[in-house]
């Protein structure tokens, strides 16, 4: 883990997995003096109060990040309609039919690790092994709204309208950013979700 300062009030700590992102977010995310924290795949950033910065740096060199609280998060369910025009493609990479590979999308249970690429991107972690599929070879130059895909550890739902490569099994209308919300975002890190197919 490497701790570097950035301004004043915060610092990126740097780690090695998923696992260990989870663990630095779970043990900052109770702290008093920690204002915001933004995971990302391997590194996460942390905000103090002013002057908290060393008591944050002290926190982390002494926790414990194997044995981490349990990050707590909401539990949301997304309907999916899998008709994606690359969920035969996921089937006959994994060896699957398609139902199977619904079947384990939508059984699997899921964690929110980070958001990015867009506002209300969540990557979520939990992905079965045979789903985990590199991207597109050509990404699509628009992947529409409420696009469910995979792409190798991760699968995630497009919230708007992008540019993307990753490979597609379904949709869902649920409403993933709206900014006019409290909270704009309808994953945020830490939440669990469960896909649920629908027709």
């Amino acid at each position: 883990m490497q701790l570097r300062r950035c301004g004043t009030d915060a610092v990126l700590v740097e780690v090695d997995s998923l696992g260990e992102v989870e663990a630095v977010r779970a043990v900052a995310a109770g702290f008093p003096d920690v204002v915001e924290l933004v995971p990302a795949a391997r590194t996460v950033l942390i905000v103090t109060r002013p002057g908290g910065v060393a008591a944050v740096r002290k926190l982390l060199t002494t926790a414990d990040l194997v044995h981490r609280p349990e990050a707590v998060g909401a539990e949301v369910v997304i309907e999916v309609r899998y008709d994606g025009p690359d969920l035969d493609l996921v089937a006959e990479t994994a060896g699957l039919t398609t139902a199977e590979v619904v079947e384990l999308h939508a059984g699997a249970d899921y964690r929110v690790a980070f958001c990015g690429f867009a506002p209300g991107f969540a990557y979520l972690t939990g992905l079965p092994e045979p789903l985990r599929q590199p991207r597109l070879d050509s990404p699509r130059t628009k992947v529409p709204a409420g696009s469910v895909g995979v792409a190798g550890e991760f699968t995630a739902a497009y919230p708007r309208a992008t540019p993307g490569g990753w490979r597609l099994i379904g949709r869902t209308d649920a409403p993933l950013f709206d900014p006019r919300r409290p909270t704009p975002a309808l994953l945020t890190p830490g939440d669990r979700v469960r896909f649920e197919a629908v027709r």
